[in-house]
């Protein structure tokens, strides 16, 4: 008999971080988890409207009782697996940062970087779990962790080899990225993973869509790019939404950084406040032939799209992300801009 499961998604964050002489702080997952036996990174469930460089760092601290600073970010990448014992079908996307002990100082650099504080300032900080997701905490050496079974994800970030493999949908199920979910006190709450580019052309000029009426910043220019669909690689997303919204092709070079934005109470097209968190990462993209611009899905949240060189970027009203991702990649370094209102 087919089970019927049903489809979930969540945000998680994830924390690398080794000592001094490179040993890799690890978890292994007990008989509560989805993966009891397994090895992984510290991390796990991004809250609703927590950055996921804080989420990183508390489910580091539960999980192994070591006090972590999250600096940047590492990779993002997604999964989809079965978990039939709980009924789901579970969509993670996950943000991974590179990360170094709190105890040890703000300047040790993360996969065997070097810094101030030393081994003696790691190994006080007692190894503790007060997750019951976890049953051992480790500091592993890279050649003892390419023996153990690591979850593919964890293996996928450290270039370890692939050792465990999750149960992956025999169908993947249908789940929108908007999707309203409502909270214990009946607020209606939305958290969106979503994937935008900065996008250029071979001249340097940066592409842009101005948000339509109706939508939470409207009249703003935004990023090329949109939310993930169930199952989808957030690179694949960001292609996708990219050809959607303006007709170009492009191709990703790099990831850039992580945008987190919380508004208690948005309105948009639904006409109803919305306790709205959504998570960006943006990628440096590159269009090497560009196309004529149209806007593919009329009536949607985008009203125009255009080319623009960096100077008359720097003018225009931008949305947040947009701006961080300015700030990324160094693009108006020495121009005067218009910054983003809070509220975008």
């Amino acid at each position: 008999m087919t089970v019927e499961l049903t489809p979930v998604r969540r945000i998680a964050a994830y924390a690398i971080c080794s000592d001094e002489s490179g040993r890799i702080l690890l978890i292994r997952e007990s008989a509560e988890s989805g993966t009891p036996g397994v090895w992984t990174l510290p991390g796990g469930s991004v809250l609703q409207g927590e950055d996921p460089q804080d989420a990183a760092a508390r489910e580091a601290m539960t999980e192994t009782g070591v006090s972590l600073h999250a600096h940047t970010v590492f990779d993002v990448m997604a999964d989809t697996r079965e978990l039939r014992h709980r009924g789901v079908t579970l969509h993670t996307d996950r943000i991974i940062f590179s990360s170094s002990p709190a105890s040890a100082g703000d300047g040790m650099m993360s996969m065997g970087g070097r810094g101030p504080g030393g081994d003696d300032a790691v190994r006080r900080a007692a190894l503790y779990s007060s997750s019951p997701m976890v049953d051992a905490v480790a500091w592993m050496e890279r050649r003892e962790a390419a023996t153990v079974q690591l979850r593919p994800f964890a293996a996928q970030a450290l270039k370890l080899p692939l050792s465990a493999v999750d149960l992956p949908p025999e169908e993947m199920p249908e789940l929108p990225g908007f999707h309203i979910v409502e909270a214990p006190d009946g607020r209606p709450t939305v958290q969106r993973f979503a994937a935008y580019g900065l996008v250029r052309d071979l001249e340097g000029r940066v592409l842009l869509t101005q948000i339509a009426d109706g939508y939470p910043g409207a009249g703003k220019w935004h990023l090329p790019g949109g939310g993930t669909d169930f199952g989808e690689q957030p690179t694949q997303a960001l292609l996708r939404e990219l050809e959607e919204e303006t007709a170009q092709l492009g191709r990703v070079r790099e990831l850039l950084g992580v945008a987190s934005h919380h508004e208690a109470e948005q309105v948009g097209p639904e006409g109803f406040p919305i306790d709205w968190h959504g998570v960006r990462p943006y990628y440096d993209v590159v269009v090497d032939d560009p196309r004529p611009l149209t806007v593919v899905e009329a009536g949607g949240s985008t009203q125009a799209v255009r080319w623009f060189t960096p100077d008359e970027a720097s003018w225009l009203e931008l949305t947040s992300v947009t701006a961080d991702a300015f700030d990324a990649a160094d693009l108006t370094s020495g121009i005067p801009r218009r910054r983003p209102s809070p509220r975008q």
